[in-house]
């Protein structure tokens, strides 16, 4: 054994100094948090807790009735154990889709909905993501925001396997719910319009058309959301002015300085309304503060 001695001693360290340079195991996920973040480091990924949720609510959002309607009835259906769809919503930004998404967590995260976001570049491990939740008693909405494709980009085909594409089905414990600006995820031009051919009279789009179309029909509920109108924006700047406990949201001053704002930015978002609502709070305070 002493001439092995030397050896294992030689093994020992040499795996040793292997080991630091591995990258450590992902930390436990804490299944208490409501919220997560999918993180994938070094080839190894993992579900983090997100610490700090934002605490909006459905009535907090406002000139999306309609939109609130559809996507909390199919939510509802999913928090209850019962058959739902996966959600796109599209539309111009700053209007309340990824708000919605939020309220809704909010709402039902005490019956068991959780939301995980997976950003587009993680798409890749929605297969991983899925097989690490399943038997989990949890609901799970996995989040993907802002989200369109590029050509030939490989996040696009793992969403589309998961949605519906696979041998292996996706648990019955999670749906994906996205928001793009883009109503087919991907971008068109005019010269895919050319592979369109007449048919008895009906217009038969290209190939290319059909591809990009096939991802948005994989989700099971399509939901629009559009720019707001004068009245549309102030009723929201009220709401968020409410929200901050400002007197006076409806005076004429206030109005005129909203309207002011939303000229400069160029859009009548609810985003556009949050932060004239943050700034004229803000001043407000400033100003009582030093009276």
């Amino acid at each position: 054994m002493s001439e092995w001695a030397p050896l294992i001693k030689r093994a020992d360290d040499l795996l040793s100094r292997v080991e630091k340079l591995l990258p450590a195991a992902p930390p436990a996920t804490d299944w208490k948090a409501t919220a997560f973040r999918w993180r994938s480091r070094d080839g190894h990924g993992a579900i983090e807790a997100v610490r700090h949720v934002h605490k909006i609510r459905l009535s907090d959002l406002r000139g999306i009735d309609g939109q609130k309607k559809l996507v909390e009835q199919n939510t509802r259906q999913f928090v209850e154990g019962h058959p739902a769809n996966n959600v796109l919503l599209t539309g111009a930004r700053g209007t309340g889709k990824s708000s919605l998404i939020k309220a809704l967590l909010n709402k039902y995260a005490a019956r068991g909905l959780r939301v995980i976001e997976v950003e587009k570049q993680h798409l890749i491990d929605l297969p991983d993501i899925v097989e690490l939740i399943a038997p989990r008693p949890e609901r799970f909405v996995l989040y993907c925001d802002d989200l369109s494709f590029e050509a030939d980009e490989p996040g696009y085909k793992a969403l589309k396997v998961v949605l519906d594409g696979s041998v292996a089905a996706a648990s019955e414990n999670c749906l994906i719910y996205a928001t793009s600006n883009r109503r087919h995820l991907m971008p068109e031009f005019m010269s895919e319009n050319l592979e369109s051919k007449r048919v008895d009279d009906e217009i038969h789009p290209g190939e290319t058309i059909e591809e990009k179309i096939s991802l948005s029909e994989r989700f099971g509920v399509w939901v629009s959301f559009y720019p707001f109108n004068q009245d549309e924006y102030l009723e929201i700047v009220g709401q968020w002015l409410s929200y901050f406990k400002v007197n006076g949201a409806d005076a004429e001053p206030v109005r005129h300085a909203a309207l002011q704002w939303a000229l400069q930015r160029g859009s009548r978002s609810g985003r556009v309304a949050w932060q004239f609502a943050r700034d004229w709070s803000g001043r407000a305070r400033v100003a009582r503060g030093k009276s």
